[in-house]
């Protein structure tokens, strides 16, 4: 199974999926790690991402995803994944640029579905709480004047997409870990019928 924890930065991914870690023993791939750069030092500028910035880190982290898929093994990725393209690309890597690269850019309808075994959890909340995490985060590149441009691209995931949403003003991180537990659970049952 590997879960991609998503939502505009500053909702938890990286905290829920270092406990998530910890609980199940997976390894975690942290979708910061995997930027360019040169889109480390946008950021730090304080000048939002484009989509043709995003798309190499994309493609990294559905290599990795890929890997582990093909291994059979566990894993959690971190990244934001705001926009359905974007997860079609960490699901279906280059093949998923085949439609345009605008705003309003719909996945290519000859890709196959998701695979069950990938699940994405849609951590969302209140901006201005939000706002707040972002405002009191120390030594990370991501500014809280670029939050409003993240809510902006996000688009939500429909339930389509396999996914697991987890409203962060409702569910404390201990929360959030029990629902995924839970899904887990769900998840391998349905494997045995």
């Amino acid at each position: 199974m590997i879960y991609i924890l998503m939502g505009v930065s500053g909702c938890g991914k990286s905290s829920l999926g270092a406990l998530l870690s910890e609980k199940l023993g997976w390894p975690l791939y942290e979708g910061d790690d995997f930027h360019p750069q040169e889109n480390i030092d946008k950021m730090t500028r304080g000048e939002p991402l484009t989509d043709q910035d995003r798309f190499p880190w994309l493609l990294r982290l559905h290599d990795v995803i890929e890997r582990e898929g093909c291994c059979g093994g566990n894993a959690l990725v971190a990244c934001s994944a705001l926009k359905r393209l974007y997860r079609q690309i960490l699901l279906h890597g280059s093949q998923a640029l085949g439609s345009s690269h605008h705003r309003d850019a719909v996945p290519p309808l000859h890709l196959p579905p998701a695979s069950p075994d990938i699940c994405f959890l849609f951590l969302h909340g209140d901006y201005n709480l939000i706002y707040q995490r972002l405002a009191l985060r120390k030594g990370h590149y991501m500014m809280a004047n670029l939050l409003r441009s993240q809510f902006d691209a996000l688009e939500p995931p429909s339930d389509e997409e396999n996914v697991l949403p987890l409203d962060i003003t409702l569910l404390s991180i201990t929360d959030m870990t029990l629902e995924v537990e839970k899904h887990l659970t769900s998840h391998k049952k349905l494997l045995v019928q």
